[in-house]
């Protein structure tokens, strides 16, 4: 026997809004390297308090901790570029850092779309 989650409208938005935000992270992502999804991450932040207790607040979290990440390993890679040695070491930090987002995009989204919590 087979037991279906049930959720209340307001969860039920608050996970399509998720899964907006898992979209405009995705698009800038992908069209600004990241860049824009400062404006999406300020939209993160301002939602999240109003899904606690939910498994919806995870994936707020989980957004806001790729978003600061990539971050955190973009500026690495911009440090490595700025010397001539550390260029190719800068672009595997790059390209590390791209799937890793990526993943962390997908995951989410596909784990939303499962009603899974992330482990935050």
């Amino acid at each position: 026997m087979s037991q279906d989650l049930v959720m209340d409208r307001g969860t039920e938005d608050a996970k399509q809004f998720a899964r907006i935000l898992y979209v405009a992270h995705a698009l800038t992502f992908l069209f600004s390297a990241g860049l824009l999804s400062i404006l999406v991450l300020i939209v993160n932040y301002v939602k999240r308090p109003e899904t606690q207790g939910t498994i919806v607040y995870s994936h707020h979290t989980w957004m806001i901790r790729a978003f600061w990440w990539y971050l955190v390993w973009s500026v690495v890679a911009w440090v490595l570029a700025a010397t001539i040695i550390g260029i190719p070491i800068a672009l595997i930090v790059w390209g590390a850092a791209w799937l890793w987002a990526a993943y962390r995009i997908i995951r989410g989204f596909l784990d939303l779309n499962s009603n899974r919590p992330m482990p935050v």
